[in-house]
């Protein structure tokens, strides 16, 4: 007797086209689902077709499957038609999750009814269709670039002066010993025109930080430095970044800011900390990892960071999804020790971070991925508290800025870091 296996759930077929110039046309204008890095990634076209969510009224979220397991749950019953085989076909799931698994936001992995993407100059087509899903296919072309629109933003429930005051509080556990280190968040708020095609946002992003992760999912748009975890065919890598300063204004000024960040006490402790969290976090699920002896400096077009790159051999079969978990959050957005940081976190913050400084990115069947921690973001669309009127000619936006806080910080330069790291976000939605 032969061993019966379901039916399929989902059918998945990934066909090569040619070269598409401009992936991010093919996504929707008021809600864009896209990955992309100088020019290559993925963007996801149509509806929903399945996935996965916490914080849904009603549901216990320590009832719910991990997003890893739930991952692997609806990928086994997928059957995949995938001749082209490279990162990325197959397939996938776009996903953005909390940086707090208290947030009263949500949780998502989305999987579309189509995928466009393009890697090392070849391009493709995914479509995913539910067996049970009587809904018509998508029109998969490009989209004509709505008109250009800005948005509006002031200071949110932390101001500068505000912000300051929550640094010597910071400043105040990390003297009596309860952390070593902690990363605090200051917001700022507004809106932008109903309507308005978010594309342009992402855009911008991605021309102008080329060399960072652009991403769209769920309204939460952004521009990336920082990898979180990148899976691939057994392998895993991480960038770390701790450690900021802005960009001088000339030739001498900027190589003098490199050096100054390079031999700064205060900057390496801070970086030391992050990379030491993702090496003890990766130990349970690598048979060995490389990290760079010291830091290097990331050169960005409005900053510099301090770096780190880890790689590893994964051991246990971890897919990216499991060491997102295993990872997050990184002392490079919550602190050190994790535990008592994250409590600080919640204590001096007056705001629900949502998925800011959360992980945000895409995996496949095969559990590979790329993920970030989202960073330089705004997330767009209703508050889960306040929300907002069905027909307002607003939608609300929040973006959210940080800096690591450790011994010997001064509140005045680490607001002027947040400065810093509002400038992608602030002048893409202006």
């Amino acid at each position: 007797m032969t061993a019966s296996h379901p039916p399929p759930q989902l059918v998945v077929q990934t066909r090569e086209i040619d070269p598409v110039e401009d992936l991010l046309a093919f996504a929707d204008p008021r809600s864009p689902l896209a990955w992309l890095r100088r020019g290559e990634g993925i963007v996801g076209v149509g509806h929903m077709v399945t996935g996965y969510e916490t914080g849904v009224e009603g549901f216990d979220p320590d009832a719910l499957p991990s997003p890893a397991d739930a991952w692997r749950a609806i990928a086994a019953t997928a059957e995949i038609d995938d001749p082209v085989g490279i990162h990325g076909t197959g397939l996938v799931a776009f996903g953005t999750l909390v940086f707090d698994r208290s947030s009263q936001a949500s949780s998502r992995l989305i999987v579309p009814q189509a995928i466009v993407g393009h890697r090392d100059g070849r391009a493709w087509i995914t479509t995913v269709r539910s067996v049970a899903s009587t809904a018509p296919a998508p029109s998969i072309a490009p989209i004509p670039y709505g008109p250009y629109w800005s948005a509006t933003l002031g200071p949110g429930a932390l101001d500068p002066e505000g912000y300051q005051a929550a640094v010597r509080k910071a400043l105040d556990a990390i003297a009596t010993g309860e952390v070593r280190k902690v990363v605090l968040a200051r917001d700022l708020v507004g809106t932008v025109p109903a309507g308005a095609d978010l594309r342009r946002l992402v855009r911008a992003l991605s021309t102008g930080y080329l060399d960072t992760w652009t991403f769209a999912v769920d309204g939460l748009v952004g521009a990336s430095p920082e990898t979180l975890v990148t899976v691939s065919g057994g392998e895993v890598t991480a960038r770390v970044l701790a450690g900021t300063i802005p960009r001088g204004a000339d030739g001498e000024g900027d190589a003098a800011a490199s050096f100054r960040l390079a031999h700064s006490d205060k900057d390496l402790d801070e970086h030391q900390y992050a990379v030491q969290s993702v090496l003890e976090a990766l130990a349970p699920h690598v048979s060995s990892v490389r990290a760079d002896d010291e830091p290097f400096a990331l050169e960005l077009p409005n900053l510099w960071h301090l770096a780190t790159d880890v790689a590893g051999e994964i051991a246990d079969h971890a897919s990216a999804l499991d060491l997102v978990a295993a990872l997050h959050p990184t002392a490079a957005v919550a602190g050190t020790p994790t535990d008592a940081a994250m409590e600080v976190i919640r204590r001096i913050e007056p705001f629900d971070r949502r998925r800011y400084a959360g992980p945000v990115g895409w995996v496949d069947a095969q559990g590979d991925g790329e993920w970030a921690i989202a960073l330089r973001c705004a997330q767009i669309g209703a508050d889960p508290v306040r929300g907002f009127a069905e027909f307002s000619d607003t939608i609300p936006v929040v973006a959210h800025a940080g800096a690591g806080i450790v011994a010997g910080s001064d509140p005045e330069t680490e607001l002027l870091e947040t400065r810093v790291k509002f400038r992608p976000i602030v002048d893409a939605l202006a």
